[in-house]
């Protein structure tokens, strides 16, 4: 009776580690392969790779390319690292999407409300909830543009001479 349970018992944790394998080896792990952000294009879309903005750059892109097309859900967190006002590690923005089938990329965007606040903030991206990657950025403010000499400097006024009596 104790060997028939002894190899009962063998046998069904063979079973249970095989089914757990087959678990795992069922859902491969998707990979991110290129991630960046991006200022607008001027058509609504992402532009080509960018690390530092300024704080009318509204929205900001993160572009995040899979290695499988398989459906996954894919998170996006832009954290707040050095930001006036903000304490640090403070989620700006924060958002999630699941693929669909023959889906490897996606594109997210951060918008605050107004503009940005100038400061050094970091993408995090996580796919099925496991960190895949991570980007810092910087917004900066806008640079003031001086005036030309002809608007700041005001032209002297020609003073007419006076009328002298002979």
């Amino acid at each position: 009776m104790k060997k028939t349970l002894l190899i009962l018992l063998a046998l069904l944790t063979f079973v249970g580690a095989s089914a757990a394998q087959e678990a795992e080896d069922s859902s491969p792990h998707t990979r991110v392969t290129d991630l960046y952000l991006a200022k607008d294009d001027g058509s609504g879309k992402a532009g080509p790779a960018a690390t530092d903005f300024v704080t009318t750059d509204v929205p900001i892109y993160c572009v995040v390319q899979l290695d499988s097309s398989t459906p996954v859900t894919v998170k996006m967190v832009l954290v707040a690292v050095n930001v006036a006002g903000v304490k640090p590690g403070t989620r700006v923005v924060a958002t999630t999407y699941t693929t669909r089938n023959d889906q490897s990329r996606v594109n997210f965007t951060g918008r605050p409300d107004g503009n940005w606040v100038a400061g050094k903030y970091r993408v995090d991206v996580f796919v099925q909830n496991l960190p895949a990657g991570s980007r810092p950025f910087t917004v900066d403010r806008v640079p003031s543009t001086p005036k030309p000499a002809s608007e700041s400097v005001a032209a002297p006024v020609a003073k007419s001479p006076k009328n002298k009596k002979s």
